[in-house]
């Protein structure tokens, strides 16, 4: 494995001789863009900062950082309370109420921790991180992109419509959402299962912001069209008992569990797996922007390593011989290190994040 740091532009001429190149992101994407409100630990770290001690201990209890678990379990200790002991009202009243303390502590973390309309970033960003997205999707570009953000920075960089006309960036690609045939003037679109998403290219391996769970639908609201700020878009969804589906911070067991009981992130999962294992008949290439190869993500970097990609470039941010990018090193050798001896050996190189100006 070379320790060569190259640039951007070297590895896309090294994955030229690849028949497909895809792209994984990780939150250093949403951090090149806007370090000053992504750099954070986590969700659940955020919102237990106001959390009540009571809350905090219920999610120790549970074993999860999981919001619509806690919700949904407060909820229904809510209505088995009053079965048993329906004298007691005033714990029923206080588990309802700290359902939902927890959901405006959720709305509050999302609020505070992301911009609330698109036209908080710049057009000239956009710009930008269509040009880097273009290199696998649109223009010809036949791979995916994979992120494990629940964020809407990628979904507004998707969907920004560009200014100059001459200068404009073709990102033709699908997410796998479509019409609600039932109700074609509605809001939100829905994802209408594997059936209806053999093209798409746009996975959300831990969910988003913006996907919500309807109950018998899969609804991705494009209240970005509207104007609504995201504090106000989740918090009519939640008084209506939707929540967003995305992966809350835990180890890579409990993500797992998380995505194989949700049709749509099992699919995105599958699709990964799909890519790993099988592979163009030239060879495939995989980006790796902004991610740590944490090993509470193993789930998702194991098939990397057992699988057949052929050339991983992974993105180091900054004095690669700093400790954090040693430790993406390390953790980087050790997903190649779980390929089997009958494959071909995975080829690695890291490139510098700067020089892909993913915002310019």
């Amino acid at each position: 494995m070379t320790t060569r740091l190259i640039d951007f532009d070297q590895a896309l001429k090294k994955a030229q001789k690849y028949g497909k190149k895809h792209l994984l992101l990780g939150n250093g994407f949403s951090i090149a863009c806007k370090p000053d409100i992504f750099s954070y630990g986590s969700l659940f770290e955020e919102a237990k900062k106001t959390m009540s001690k009571e809350l905090a201990a219920i999610f120790a209890a549970m074993g999860t950082q999981d919001f619509e678990e806690v919700i949904r379990a407060l909820q229904n200790a809510a209505k088995i309370v009053s079965v048993y002991k329906p004298g007691l009202r005033a714990t029923k009243k206080l588990l309802l109420s700290d359902a939902d303390e927890l959901k405006r502590g959720l709305i509050q973390a999302v609020a505070g921790r992301h911009p609330a309309r698109p036209n908080a970033i710049t057009e000239d960003r956009y710009h930008a991180c269509r040009k880097f997205l273009a290199h696998f999707i649109g223009n010809g570009a036949d791979g995916k992109v994979y992120t494990m953000n629940y964020d809407l920075l990628l979904y507004w960089a998707l969907m920004h419509g560009e200014e100059d006309p001459e200068n404009r960036v073709d990102l033709g690609h699908d997410d796998g959402f479509r019409k609600d045939e039932d109700d074609l003037n509605a809001s939100y679109v829905e994802w209408q299962g594997e059936g209806a998403a053999q093209g798409q290219c746009i996975h959300y391996l831990h969910g988003a912001l913006h996907l919500f769970d309807a109950g018998h639908q899969l609804q991705k609201y494009t209240w970005v069209n509207t104007g609504v700020a995201l504090v106000d878009q989740a918090n009519d969804a939640l008084k209506r008992n939707f929540f967003p589906l995305f992966v809350a911070e835990g180890d890579s067991n409990s993500k797992l569990t998380k995505i194989q009981h949700s049709a749509y992130l099992h699919h995105c999962f599958k699709s990964f797996a799909r890519m790993c294992t099988t592979g163009a008949r030239e060879g495939t290439a995989l980006f790796v922007f902004g991610h740590s190869f944490a090993k509470n993500d193993a789930h998702v970097f194991d098939m990397i390593g057992r699988g057949k990609i052929a050339h991983l470039f992974v993105s180091l941010h900054g004095d690669p011989t700093s400790s954090a990018n040693q430790r993406i090193r390390t953790h980087v050798e050790q997903v190649a290190g779980l390929r089997p001896r009958s494959y071909s050996p995975l080829q690695v190189d890291f490139f510098d994040a700067r020089s892909a100006k993913v915002w310019g």
